[in-house]
């Protein structure tokens, strides 16, 4: 099978049963990752290019490792090497990507609907690696794909997303899959950064920490990101990690089993705290996943035959 589009947006409006079909690839592309030769043949021949306008690490490097094990050729492109900073425009730079015959353009950019833009205009497929403040769909598609793995399910969980949720294309990404899949989501984090109306998502607004990740299944710490806010969205960055940090104390309120969760990269003892991360969450093997969701995504949009993997 393949999805239904040539290019990965974002996962609002995705069925579930597309996301499924992502989820169930990736679990037999995971295997890959844990041989010796972490090579499959199936897409032989494709050239996939990443066209990152942001720094990255953990994205970029998760996509070219996921086309290599592909046997993709792969080029990473970023805006320091490339003709963007002589004034060129992203379409333009596409276009040329494009005119060399590039199969699939992986696109992270700081304005929201970059990709959107690009994916009308090109017949490459274009994946969405992050754009501005919109979405971040294979980071949430890792996410759901991890806590799959460890409960067995998605439908009927609770997830607590905590912390930035007006800057993070991961929360949003992370919503509409998480609801799509038929479970149930919390949101907290100080009232300056929680966007007005995310309730019509679906989603339910907590303004106690405490409050909103008891009885919860899993909960998503989120980075704050300084670098995107405008001055004085709250008091401190101690005072944030009081209110909204997770700790040894909290986990442990939280009740036995809770998974937790963050995307990287991590201010560590502002959104979580060092010991919670190192030893009782899941984030590396959230990195580990992404790989897998990652080779998924792509073989799916080259059309999805199992035949050849």
């Amino acid at each position: 099978m393949a999805l239904s589009s040539k290019d990965l947006l974002g996962l609002k409006g995705m069925p579930a049963d597309e996301i499924r079909l992502i989820l169930d690839t990736a679990a037999t592309f995971k295997d890959v990752s844990e041989r010796d030769i972490k090579k499959v043949p199936t897409l032989r021949g494709k050239t996939v290019i990443n066209l990152f306008y942001e720094a990255s690490t953990r994205t970029r490097t998760s996509f070219e490792l996921a086309g290599k094990r592909l046997s993709a050729d792969v080029i990473n492109i970023s805006t320091s090497t490339s003709s963007a900073a002589k004034g060129e425009t992203l379409l333009d730079t596409a276009r040329n990507i494009e005119a060399m015959k590039s199969d699939i353009i992986i696109v992270r950019h700081s304005c929201s609907g970059a990709p959107h833009f690009l994916a009308g205009r090109l017949e490459s497929s274009i994946i969405n690696a992050g754009d501005g403040f919109h979405e971040h769909p294979t980071q949430a598609l890792l996410d759901l794909f991890t806590l799959r793995e460890k409960l067995g399910r998605l439908e009927g969980i609770t997830v607590a997303i905590v912390g930035d949720i007006l800057h993070s294309r991961v929360a949003r990404s992370n919503i509409y899959g998480l609801i799509a899949m038929g479970a149930r989501v919390r949101l907290c984090g100080p009232p300056t950064m929680m966007p007005a109306g995310i309730e019509r998502t679906g989603a339910e607004v907590y303004r106690n920490m405490d409050e909103a990740i008891k009885g919860v299944q899993a909960v998503m710490m989120l980075r704050l990101q300084l670098e995107r806010q405008a001055a004085g969205l709250f008091p401190g960055v101690r005072e944030y990690a009081r209110l909204y940090g997770m700790n040894r104390a909290r986990l442990e309120a939280a009740g036995k089993g809770v998974i937790v969760m963050h995307p990287g990269p991590m201010n560590r003892g502002v959104e979580i705290a060092s010991d919670v991360a190192d030893n009782d969450s899941v984030i590396l093997e959230q990195v580990t996943n992404g790989v897998a969701v990652r080779m998924a995504v792509m073989f799916l949009l080259s059309g999805g035959n199992k035949a050849e993997a």
